[in-house]
């Protein structure tokens, strides 16, 4: 099999350290470069030209997805397999529309991910099952029409006394309904929540 030429992106230096190392354990696959960070693939990318590009959904400068985007804008014959750690409903959705080659979950088995960069430099897709079904447990809003209209005012920017004071609540409660909000959703803070329901077109 001839080598694969494989750019890594991912912000977080142990994982990219370990993933570095994970790979140079496969003789057809050679890291030809890594970054930390999304503004840096492209031009990365377009100095050393790999087959492949594995890329961290969540990036600083710029995210994955957009600058998996933009790489095959500039770089088409480049693949490009997303990484990512958290569970949001829109990412599968928009993976594809964009036509990456291929998405998987970080925990998945590590021969998975030389399985997912092969497949994806010959042209076929490879998309994990466990990603599949976590897009498929969140097709129905989890969020009660009274937490949309709180996540609905935090992404308008209203802070938890101005939300209170519109919806005629008390702080608790709307920090109660945040808390919620943020549960139900496995995210990071409340600025994740938004762009969580956003992504699934739960918020205007």
């Amino acid at each position: 099999m001839p080598e694969l030429r494989v750019l890594l992106a991912e912000d977080a230096h142990m994982v990219r350290g370990a993933l570095v190392a994970l790979l140079k354990l496969e003789p057809d696959l050679r890291v030809v470069a890594s970054v930390d960070r999304g503004d840096a693939i492209v031009p990365t990318a377009v100095a050393t030209q790999p087959d492949v590009a594995v890329i961290d959904v969540v990036m600083p400068g710029l995210d994955g997805l957009t600058a998996a985007e933009e790489l095959r804008q500039h770089l088409p014959n480049c693949g490009t397999l997303i990484l990512t750690a958290v569970e949001r409903p829109g990412t599968l959705r928009r993976a594809l529309d964009m036509k990456v080659g291929g998405l998987l979950f970080k925990n998945a088995p590590p021969e998975q991910l030389s399985k997912a960069i092969r497949s994806v430099a010959t042209g076929q897709r490879f998309i994990d099952p466990q990603v599949v079904l976590s897009a498929w447990d969140y097709l129905e809003n989890p969020l009660s029409p009274r937490e949309l209209d709180v996540l609905q005012m935090v992404a308008e920017g209203a802070d938890p006394v101005e939300i209170a004071k519109s919806l005629h609540l008390s702080k608790g409660t709307v920090r109660n309904y945040l808390t919620t909000i943020v549960t139900k959703l496995n995210a990071r803070s409340r600025v994740d929540a938004v762009l969580i329901a956003r992504e699934a077109g739960w918020l205007a």
